[in-house]
């Protein structure tokens, strides 16, 4: 492994973890803000920043962990990603309390 790639899989891990804490930030405010409320919106708001933030730690388990490959923890990652953000569209349109 050349220096540069050791670099880029730093940075991928630093940014990876930085992720992770933030997106755990922000479901588990969304989560609060639910429970406060009992909004369904809200309720499914924070699920699908949780799924988001589920694919992020995924992709870096098996890439790293798991030693499965980049392309496939990053195909998994982009499928939790679509789904959270599908999830996090229904919760903008509904207005169910």
């Amino acid at each position: 492994m050349s220096s540069y790639e050791i670099t880029v899989t730093t940075l991928i891990i630093g940014f990876k973890t930085l992720a992770l804490v933030l997106g755990s930030l922000i479901t588990y405010l969304a989560y609060k803000a639910y429970r406060r409320t009992r909004s369904r919106s809200l309720g499914a708001l924070s699920l699908g920043f949780g799924i988001i933030t589920l694919g992020t730690f995924v992709a870096g388990v098996i890439d790293q962990v798991l030693d499965a490959g980049f392309r496939t923890g990053l195909l998994i990652e982009n499928a939790l990603l679509a789904f959270g953000f599908l999830i996090i569209v229904y919760s903008l349109y509904t207005t169910r309390p």
